[in-house]
């Protein structure tokens, strides 16, 4: 039941951080962040039908596909706040996504193992790291193309 909470609380307070936000800088990075979402969508579905991890432990009934509290809360909601902080610099934006795409696989993951939320199976952690870092070029791109929208649109 704990660690239930835990992933109901992993989904709902990071959404917190974006609440009482400039609306400007929400409109800015929102796409970007749904966008992650669905991308997000596929590669737990993709992971779900090669087996590369069960997912142990779950908030709703298609759980043991996609942990929702992941996907949809820390991993969408830190994928804002590093576009905040770092979407102009590309260079920097990098160096964070290394930093936090290694401290998730290396780190995160080996917890939610011993927490008893996930085991991976047939992808070792360094390979999710470099799954988890090429998303984070697709969507700077993806982020590129938006920004481009936006300023045709000014």
């Amino acid at each position: 039941m704990l660690i239930k909470l835990l992933l109901l609380l992993a989904l709902i307070l990071p959404w917190l951080t974006v609440v009482f936000l400039n609306k400007n800088l929400v409109r800015r990075y929102m796409p970007v962040t749904i966008f992650t979402c669905l991308l997000m969508t596929i590669v737990f579905q993709i992971a779900y039908n090669y087996k590369w991890w069960t997912i142990d432990s779950y908030i709703v009934p298609w759980g043991y596909m996609i942990d929702i509290s992941f996907a949809y809360g820390i991993f969408a909601v830190g994928t804002f706040w590093i576009f905040v902080l770092a979407a102009n610099n590309f260079r920097i934006f990098l160096i964070v996504n290394l930093i936090m795409d290694a401290f998730l696989c290396f780190v995160v993951l080996g917890l939610l193992e011993r927490l008893g939320v996930t085991t991976l199976v047939n992808i070792h952690k360094w390979q999710y790291f470099i799954v988890t870092f090429i998303l984070s070029l697709i969507i700077y791109v993806y982020h590129l193309w938006q920004e481009k929208i936006f300023s045709e649109k000014v």
